[in-house]
């Protein structure tokens, strides 16, 4: 699976740490093993499909120990580790595109439920017409139910992610599932060096699962997915709004120790910047999108712009405050969504109007501009790259924007 490049010594936990050239997906694969997860369920779709192939010869090599569970689809999938997670099992279970939506009831159930069930979206294009590469439509369609969501940039940060999903979800203040955003092609197949911590170091990182009452077992008759109707309903959904918005606090908490263990994360968990100290105008996305912007960043600069990025780490819970207090510092925003949302307020994509909403409230506030690039796995290219620049300026040095002139799609052929 991985190609074992040397051991090193982190200077921060003083770890021996194993360097390894290993794509997304095989770091996923590692962190399910260092996790000690004890029921994994398995059906084959790609792109996510190279996690089952890593960890099923991890087994094979005698390096992990979990029941691994091929389904019969990824409804069953779901419906396994949801299961399993109730009686007292950790657990991993995956998907991608149309994969995932045929599990969406059972990830509804499991969200509505707060049972912390990781799993992973190979991000894909729906069908149909359908492609291998990334969009982020299939992930997002799960934004409302209750799922913690965050979006990996890298390999490293995809096991680092993973780590922090087990942490955060299991914690009994959250006891919500978790969605790690993996983009298609780009991240689960590609392959970089990733440092892989020890199991000891883990081991202080990550406590082990416990349900405590809410265990279901029968020593402790309690019912799972009762129908309430309307007696209960909206008090279970109250409840479950206050495990999301207390979510936030965990995540800096095993932010901070992740940080002081690990000597990765950066200083905030909720958001990446480059080169924004002295920025006037910002790129804004979530994902790998992160890669080719850095590289038109720096171009950019050589050439006298004020330019920098801002990556969102977590979708939900939505950092409000964080992204306020970052971007009410430039002049303009772009917003580059692999994803849209048809017939929407300015017809834009998903997450130009979360971040829309989020400045709506402050008297003063930056133009924000959506820009849809990259669907199906079409790569953002320099010169694409240009364009968003030019175009978020401009719209700096009016001041304002036209109505019916907030989405542009780019690299479209007409």
């Amino acid at each position: 699976m991985a190609t074992i490049i040397e051991k090193g010594q982190d200077a921060v936990s003083s770890q021996i740490e194993v360097e390894a050239l290993v794509t997304g997906c095989e770091a996923i694969a590692e962190a399910i093993r260092l996790a000690d997860v004890d029921v994994m369920a398995a059906y084959p779709i790609r792109p996510y499909d190279g996690v089952m192939q890593a960890a099923a010869k991890l087994i094979a090599d005698g390096k992990m120990d979990v029941e691994y569970i091929v389904a019969d689809g990824e409804h069953s999938q779901f419906e396994i580790v949801k299961h399993a997670c109730a009686v007292g099992a950790r657990v991993f279970v995956g998907s991608s595109g149309v994969g995932w939506f045929y599990a969406m009831e059972a990830i509804a159930v499991t969200g509505g439920l707060r049972l912390p069930v990781v799993a992973i979206c190979g991000n894909r294009a729906l069908d149909d017409p359908g492609a291998f590469g990334t969009e982020h439509n299939d992930s997002l369609a799960v934004r409302d139910l209750g799922w913690l969501m965050p979006w990996a940039e890298t390999a490293q940060e995809s096991l680092d992610l993973a780590l922090m999903a087990w942490r955060v979800g299991e914690d009994k203040r959250v006891s919500l599932p978790v969605a790690i955003g993996l983009d298609g092609a780009f991240l689960t197949h590609s392959q970089t060096i990733v440092k892989i911590p020890t199991q000891d170091a883990v081991n202080k990182f990550l406590p082990k699962y416990d349900l405590g009452n809410r265990l279901l077992h029968p020593d402790n008759p309690i019912t799972i997915a009762p129908q309430v109707d309307q007696d209960w309903l909206m008090e279970i959904r109250r409840q479950n709004d206050a495990a999301m918005r207390r979510a936030q606090d965990v995540i800096r908490e095993a932010h901070a120790d992740f940080k002081r263990l690990f000597g990765r994360g950066g200083d905030n968990p909720f958001l990446d910047e480059y080169m924004t100290d002295d920025a006037e105008y910002v790129f804004f996305g979530q994902g790998t999108l992160a890669l080719p912007m850095k590289v038109a960043i720096r171009r950019l600069r050589a050439q006298g712009h004020k330019v920098g990025l801002v990556r969102l780490k977590w979708f939900r819970p939505f950092p409000t405050a964080d992204i306020v207090k970052s971007l009410l510092r430039f002049k303009a925003i772009g917003v580059i969504d692999r994803d849209y949302s048809f017939g929407s307020p300015n017809y834009g994509g998903v997450l130009y109007h979360e971040v829309r909403s989020a400045l709506y409230s402050q008297p003063k506030r930056p133009v924000v501009l959506s820009f849809i690039a990259g669907l199906g796995g079409r790569e953002i290219d320099q010169n694409m790259a240009t364009q968003i620049f030019e175009k978020t300026k401009q719209a700096a040095e009016k001041g304002s924007l036209d109505q019916g002139d907030t989405c542009t799609w780019i690299g479209v052929r007409e």
